[in-house]
């Protein structure tokens, strides 16, 4: 089964990059969709991005279309989360998540696996 860990989160200004990591120590990431959900104080996760096995397919929020790229490193068993743009409103704590199946979805319900959260920080 899969084991995530996210990293990279941290303290930025707004305008800045930033790059969060997921990484699978379970390695059993083959097949596996992935996705980058946030969950901001006081509201609901909400879905970011997502990427297909073995990842053809993105999706992006509306919210970050434009500004955020998700990929993945197959051979590492890593996925990104390339954050640029940053603004006040991306201030959250992200999760990866992994789905056993080869397509991408939007809703969190669909994720078998989840890391602990990684906390992104942007200050105005």
């Amino acid at each position: 089964q899969a084991q995530l860990v996210e990293s990279g989160g941290g303290l930025v200004q707004a305008g800045d990059s930033l790059r969060l990591s997921c990484t699978d120590s379970g390695r059993a990431h083959r097949n596996y969709a992935m996705g980058w959900f946030r969950q901001a104080p006081g509201k609901e996760r909400e879905f970011v991005a997502t990427i297909s096995w073995p990842g053809g397919t993105t999706y992006y929020a509306d919210s970050v279309k434009g500004r955020f790229t998700i990929s993945r490193d197959n051979a590492k068993n890593t996925y990104y989360l390339q954050m640029t743009s940053l603004k006040p409103e991306d201030t959250a704590v992200y999760f990866c998540a992994a789905r056993k199946a080869i397509a991408t979805s939007r809703k969190s319900a669909d994720y078998d696996y989840w890391g602990q959260g990684t906390r992104v920080t942007v200050s105005s």
